[in-house]
């Protein structure tokens, strides 16, 4: 008998395979002498949607709503109901004894394999296997632990609680406001919320008042000295500064104060999901779906580092002993950093990062004992995983240490403040590179020494507001309020970006026109993070069995209804914010700009008409023969056509010209560019690669 093993992709699977020593290949799954892997293709079945019950919920009305089935039913994703079709064939088979879960170890790899379980009826033993790295050894250690699954039971059901109530709000809120407002407006459980902090903080920024202040810096003796009373460096009054200034001028200064205080910072802990996310978007500017996608690489492809959606910064105690074996899997990018621990037996300075107690289903993302080679990885993938590499080494140094000297300065009575840091042990920040300078110019001060004020400087400053967020700042925002889970984050924002309620410039995030009449109509109650925040809290606790999902779902229910009705009541008013004077050809409406794949596309404003123009005709490198400028490429029911509108000339496509694919290009690029083949002057370009065939043909 054997063991079926469902994977949630076909790379995961093929890894599985080859380790459990599976060979026979076929197109849905990969057998071996005692398992059988087949894989998802993420997920294969979803929650029906409305007209799945009703077909007259097709059509979008705002007196049908709210939409809230008694029992919510499953249905399989068409585009991928070839491989759901496979699975259900391979669970009939008779030499099959139990069927172990190989999703992802979290919460939504749980609600991929159970929901495709229940659909194939399977009623054999499942078992569960919960790994945080793809490494040949993580993997066969854990088929040699794997769990019953019932232990999971309380992950599922949070899994479909949340899938739930994301249905139920998010449908039926988008549903109303898209019918009542006639515009594609979309609201969430979790996005709503999340844009309404980004539009909080642009009204601080819009109601900012900035105000001047002065700053006064002086040269006394060999120091830089600032003005400071009480830890406030700024003067609001001018007529102030300017006395102080005129009062301090070619004066004498007295050391009144000498403080030195010794400063110490421990390692940083690792990362989990959101603190990498934020790293990588406030040094390289990677967004938090980049991030997540270059991440998922790196464990899953290249199997470098650990399960990477966790929420969790400590490792478990049983790791330590598998410190010495990452750091040689490493130690080939690593090796002026690595050899010193090596030698110590990988032995790790910052103990506290060993709790049991503060691990949830994963622990942080640290490299695994997989050996390492950086010419495998893309200028991308190396800086994603050298952050994880050094944060991870920093384990192994000693904490920081350094000194702080600070001299307090009279000049009649005006204090003067000057610091200092002299750095005692650089301890773990030896791996950044940029270790600090220890100037001295304090450390021969005495107290009631007298130096003379050689230089006054005022500068005149204006308070600034508050900067928008990135998208650093609103990870963190998010994780504050627990606004999704480090899973889920980065596809908020994506959303929120994608809705066109949020634009992204140079790394900050604005909120759109849209989005900020969006907020405006949205009810109180679903932009507040607070009961998102307590939502996200009962799913946590019924992941952990401390919670009912039962309560909660009948909660979410009630909510759905009352957030319905408060649209519906609502007088307040909505006009789309792309809206363009041209009226549609069709139907008479105002025509919208919206943004296409090929750029910007005009839509009628009226969603019951389906007209959709592109904006600016993409222009082919096809001439007009009459006026020779570049014609229009347009797709008609006939096919591609080119069009010159100022001469009204319509020219066919021309079929017989094959294009080059891709893999083509390749080809010739291999067997005739210059580096490859000796010839007649041809150069490195696809033409002359072109020329250099044809000349062969000939």
């Amino acid at each position: 008998m054997k063991q079926l093993i469902l994977a949630e992709k076909p790379s995961v699977a093929r890894d599985l395979a080859r380790v459990l020593g599976c060979k026979q290949t076929n197109k849905s799954y990969i057998e071996g002498p005692k398992h059988i892997v087949t894989w998802a293709l993420g997920h294969l079945v979803e929650l029906k949607m409305p007209e799945d019950y009703d077909k007259q919920y097709k059509q979008w009305r705002l007196e049908d709503l709210p939409i809230i089935p008694k029992h919510m039913g499953l249905k399989i994703i068409r585009q991928v109901s070839h491989q759901f079709r496979a699975i259900e064939q391979l669970a009939k088979r008779k030499d099959l004894a139990e069927l172990v879960i190989a999703t992802d170890a979290g919460r939504e790899g749980e609600l991929v394999a159970r929901w495709i379980i229940e659909k194939v009826k399977w009623q054999k033993p499942i078992k569960r296997l919960w790994i945080s790295s793809q490494t040949d050894k993580a993997i066969r250690d854990g088929f040699n632990q794997l769990k019953p699954a019932k232990q999971y039971d309380n992950l599922y059901q949070s899994a479909v609680c949340r899938s739930e109530a994301d249905w139920l709000i998010g449908l039926n809120v988008t549903r109303a406001l898209t019918t009542k407002y006639n515009d594609p407006l979309s609201a969430g459980r979790v996005q709503t919320p999340t844009l309404a902090m980004i539009l909080e903080r642009e009204q601080e920024i819009n109601t900012f008042q900035p105000k001047d202040y002065w700053t006064i810096d002086a040269s006394i003796g060999l120091l830089k000295a600032s003005w400071e009373q009480n830890g406030e460096k700024r003067i609001f009054d001018e007529k102030k500064a300017k006395d102080i200034v005129n009062q301090v001028k070619g004066k004498s200064a007295k050391v009144e104060s000498l403080l030195k205080k010794e400063k110490t910072e421990s390692q940083p802990m690792p990362y989990d999901l959101t603190e990498l996310q934020r790293d990588a978007n406030r040094r390289f500017g990677f967004s938090a779906k980049k991030t997540s996608s270059v991440l998922q690489k790196l464990y899953e492809q290249y199997k470098l580092v650990t399960y990477p959606r966790t929420d969790s910064r400590y490792l478990t105690s049983d790791m330590e002993n598998t410190m010495y074996e990452r750091l040689q899997g490493m130690s080939a990018g690593y090796r002026d950093e690595v050899q010193p621990l090596l030698k110590q037996k990988g032995k790790v300075a910052a103990k506290k990062v060993f709790n049991d107690s503060k691990v949830t289903d994963h622990h942080a993302i640290i490299p695994t004992d997989e050996p390492l080679h950086l010419g495998d990885l893309d200028n991308d993938e190396r800086k994603l995983y050298d952050i994880i590499a050094r944060r991870f080494l920093a384990l192994f140094y000693p904490v920081y240490k350094a000194e702080t000297l600070t001299a307090t300065l009279k000049v009649d009575r005006e204090s003067f403040v000057a610091r200092e840091t002299i750095v005692l042990d650089p301890g773990f920040k030896v791996l950044s590179g940029k270790e600090e300078e220890s100037p001295r110019a304090l450390a021969n001060l005495t107290e009631g020494q007298s130096l003379s004020v050689k230089d006054v400087h005022l500068e005149k400053k204006l308070t600034e507001p508050p900067a928008r967020f990135t998208e650093a700042d609103l990870l963190s925002r998010m994780e504050k309020y627990s606004l999704g889970t480090p899973a889920t984050r980065a596809d908020i924002i994506e959303r929120l970006l994608g809705s066109e309620v949020l634009d992204r410039k140079n790394n900050k995030l604005h909120p759109t026109p849209k989005g900020k009449q969006l907020i405006d109509l949205v009810n109180d109650e679903l932009k507040s993070p607070e009961l998102t925040a307590k939502w996200e809290q009962e799913l946590e606790a019924i992941a952990r069995g401390k919670g009912n999902p039962k309560e909660f779902l009948e909660n979410i229910r009630k909510q759905t209804k009352q957030l319905v009705m408060e649209i519906k009541t609502s007088s307040q008013e909505y006009r789309a914010h792309n809206l363009t004077g041209s009226k549609c050809p069709e139907c008479g409406k105002l025509l919208k700009e919206v943004k296409g794949r090929d750029g910007k596309v005009l839509v009628c404003s009226d969603r019951e008409c389906s007209y959709r123009r592109r904006k600016d005709p993409k222009l082919s490198n096809r001439r007009c023969p009459q006026c020779h400028k570049k014609m229009e490429i347009h797709n008609g029911k006939a096919g591609t056509y080119f069009q010159c509108k100022p001469c009204n000339i319509v020219d066919k496509a021309d079929d017989t010209k094959k294009k080059v694919t891709k893999r083509e290009e390749r080809q010739l690029m291999k067997k005739y560019s210059a580096n490859n083949k000796e010839d007649e002057g041809f150069g490195n370009s696809l033409a002359d690669a072109l020329k250099a065939a044809m000349k062969d043909k000939k």
